[in-house]
């Protein structure tokens, strides 16, 4: 049976489906190609949704600032010195109304061939979720594409004044931008006059490489270089024109927002344009959001329906994986989101996280099997996959902006080794990956199917057993984890081991375990492991541990199955 647990797919268009392999450091588009939408053949959604995905996250559809010339096509010329890369960031907004032209096949055509993409993606049986950037745009941002009806970013602002409540960006009066770096490609230097403050709340007019320099901050009515008085009534013009893009893309068929830097915004911007947009559809909303003692507001008066849970269970889980913490460490992560569990988004890699594999996180791509275990197994809340990650892909190569930094770089026009090998051109069947990639992306598929699958897993109740083994000496807490799901008559036992090394295991089931999950104590049952297909007898009670045997880098989903007393 399937269920109605989330399972994200986390893909960046620009890299997914770029065959190149003759790569050029800085390399511009016409060197090292570029991934389009069309890229996403039925054939590559099969294979995505045989993951176990429900949803898919296109990273970098909407418009944004690039090196790359699009002026024969009307749309103006970004100066090299406010693009990160040649390619730039997908963060750097130029059209709320547009979407990338780097990512179609023949360029006026961009709008068709995005919607074909959410068509098939539609078919191919999952749904479309796609960045809102509300905080900051590109400092050249001009839309062509809104509506006639609509006035653009910045078009009425009085730029004599830091802030106003009905202008859209702040500004510094009298001053001219400086920014961090003369070297460009252009004859002449960027210019902006008066600066307008930048994207991460930089009220300067020489921002450092180290901010968001590419973008300008946008005003919701907070008035932060005069106190930070919050002008909210009547609505600033700021929420308005933001609604007006949500719902405009709502027309396009997506299914979802993940919302960018979303703490960055008001809160009561929030609470004023979700119920809005979702009473023309009940789209989901995903806020990134890194500042844990605002998760219950942003879920209860803020109206999200999941938060990145970046700070808590990553990175918890990064360092149980890197061996900085013990894996008992899951228990107080575990704890802090009482109340909002279901609504919390686990993942292990994205855009932003270096690469589990890389030489930085664990170097050892198997080392994220027991991570993606526990946090697709552990509750009934979603969680998500980046492109790559399932692969082994491993972040080590040195694109050009993005550095070797053991991530995968949104900067740069570049390619995938992993996922060219798993497209195998364009066949989508793995032919050309090594026996560890096909194991280790049969390993993430057969988690992300059973946390689908299964009922105690995707509708069941949780009963941890950290707790009564952390002192267990014939359980080591520093690398296992153990605990139970259960639904109705159907019980799980999840024993994930997070080391290098086998263990063999004693795990103590404590008689209120039995109460709770109403389990009849010494019952002989069939166990079998359905992660490996595993099957043995044994009679599981409160007086005797339960012994396993983990494997490295390993877990186990023991469904004891016809309990009988």
């Amino acid at each position: 049976m399937k269920t109605n647990k989330h399972i994200i797919y986390q893909t960046f268009p620009r890299l997914f489906g770029n065959g190149n392999r003759n790569l050029v450091r800085h390399g511009s588009m016409e060197q090292n190609g570029c991934g389009k939408f069309n890229s996403y053949t039925i054939e590559a959604l099969d294979a995505i949704r045989d993951l176990g995905v429900t949803h898919v996250w296109y990273t970098g559809v909407i418009a944004h600032s690039t090196c790359t010339d699009y002026s024969a096509f009307g749309r103006p010329k970004d100066h090299s010195a406010i693009v990160k890369g040649r390619a730039g960031s997908p963060y750097a907004i130029s059209d709320y109304y547009d979407v990338a032209p780097d990512l179609a096949e023949v360029v006026p055509n961009r709008m068709a061939e995005f919607e074909a993409l959410v068509e098939r993606t539609h078919r191919a049986g999952m749904k479309v979720v796609i960045d809102f950037v509300p905080n900051h745009v590109s400092r050249n941002y001009r839309s062509l594409k809104k509506p006639a009806y609509i006035d653009d970013l910045g078009q009425h602002d009085n730029t004599n004044v830091e802030f106003a409540r009905d202008n859209n960006f702040y500004y510094l009066p009298g001053r001219t931008l400086e920014l961090h770096c003369d070297k460009h490609e252009e004859y002449f230097p960027y210019g902006e006059f008066p600066t307008r403050a930048t994207g991460n709340n930089c009220f300067s007019d020489h921002p450092s490489r180290d901010d968001w320099y590419e973008t300008v901050k946008l005003n919701y009515g907070i008035d932060y270089q005069g106190g930070g008085g919050r002008h909210f009534t009547p609505v600033p013009d700021t929420w308005k024109k933001m609604l007006d893009i949500l719902l405009y893309w709502t027309t396009r068929d997506i299914d979802g927002f993940r919302c960018d830097m979303a703490e960055m915004v008001p809160i009561e911007f929030w609470n004023w344009a979700i119920p809005r947009v979702k009473n023309r559809k009940n789209v989901l909303f995903i806020a990134e959001i890194y500042t844990p003692s605002l998760y219950s507001d942003f879920i209860r008066t803020g109206y999200f329906d999941y938060l990145y849970d970046k700070v808590g269970m990553y990175d918890a889980l990064r360092g149980i994986i890197t061996r900085n913490k013990p894996a008992s460490d899951i228990i107080a992560r575990w704890q802090a989101i009482e109340g909002i569990k279901d609504n919390m988004l686990f993942f292990l890699e994205n855009h932003d996280e270096q690469r589990i594999a890389s030489d930085y996180f664990a170097g050892c791509a198997q080392a994220g099997i027991p991570g993606m275990a526990l946090i697709a197994l552990l509750n009934t809340n979603p969680v998500m996959i980046y492109n790559g990650q399932e692969l082994g892909e491993r972040g080590m190569d040195e694109e050009g902006f993005s550095g070797l930094d053991g991530r995968t770089s949104i900067f740069d026009y570049w390619s995938m080794d992993s996922l060219r090998r798993w497209a195998n051109g364009g066949k989508f069947d793995g032919g050309l990956l090594t026996a560890d990639e096909l194991s280790l992306r049969s390993s993430y598929s057969a988690i992300l199917n059973l946390a689908r699958s299964e009922r105690a897993f995707a509708l069941g109740k949780f009963y941890g057993l950290g707790y009564c083994n952390v002192d267990n000496p014939y359980f080591p807490s520093a690398f296992c984890s153990a605990f139970f799901r259960k639904y109705d008559d159907e019980l799980i036992m999840m024993l994930i081991n997070f080391d290098s090394a086998e263990h063999t295991v004693r795990v103590n089931v404590p008689k209120e375990a039995f109460e709770a999950l109403h389990i009849p104590d010494n019952a002989v049952s069939r166990v079998r492991d359905i992660l490996s297909g595993d099957e043995n007898t044994c009679a599981l009670t409160y007086t005797c541990p339960y012994q396993a045997t983990l494997a490295p880098y390993s877990a186990q989903a023991l469904k004891f199955i016809s309990i009988k007393n």
